[in-house]
């Protein structure tokens, strides 16, 4: 598949199985990431691959996490959360790794990270291998985040969900005209 039909065509896949990607496909998932725009060359991402064990023990921690905030959490909830990570095979964890710089701000570190993000999905749908970015509250929860590692000036920017589709999916095409405007500064 070529980058534009990668890039035209690429679709979520909410419901994934076994395999995940194999090793080979990992690194070109990544090595797609680094290519990421990053103004001042300052690599502001880092990942988590997390698969087998690892995906029930980052479901122990969504659950520990909301029942920290919420004693009473309904048991379908709290359920729904401890098997949410095995929704797929592997999850990559994409953090925002960012610092003070004189002429990148930020926010466009943070940015740089979701480029890095879209183009991991983005590689993901080339090589036929499924992929699913999600947040939610996990995403954003001060437990959580310290269970996986990350430091002061870091953010989740998002868990990439990755495995074989169960099923195809299609989108309905958008159309630029609807989301594109001409200005002439007048």
């Amino acid at each position: 598949m070529d980058a534009l039909d990668a890039l035209i065509n690429r679709v979520s896949i909410p419901l994934l199985q076994a395999p995940g990607p194999n090793e080979e496909q990992l690194e070109q998932m990544f090595r797609a990431a680094l290519r990421a725009p990053d103004h001042g060359g300052i690599h502001p991402w880092r990942f988590l691959v997390i698969e087998g064990e690892g995906l029930d023990r980052l479901g122990e921690l969504f659950l520990a996490s909301a029942r920290a905030k919420d004693p009473d959490l309904a048991p379908e909830r709290g359920e729904k959360l401890q098997k949410a990570p095995r929704r797929a095979p592997m999850v990559v964890v994409v953090i925002g790794v960012t610092r003070e710089h004189p002429k990148v701000p930020q926010i466009e570190q943070l940015i740089s990270a979701g480029c890095a993000a879209n183009n991991i999905v983005t590689a993901a749908h080339a090589m036929g291998v499924g992929a699913m970015w999600r947040t939610g509250d996990p995403a954003y929860d001060p437990q959580v985040l310290q269970g996986l590692g990350l430091g002061e000036h870091e953010s989740l920017v998002g868990y990439i969900y990755l495995g074989t589709p169960s099923r195809q999916r299609t989108t309905q095409a958008l159309e630029p005209a609807d989301f594109v405007a001409r200005w002439d500064g007048a």
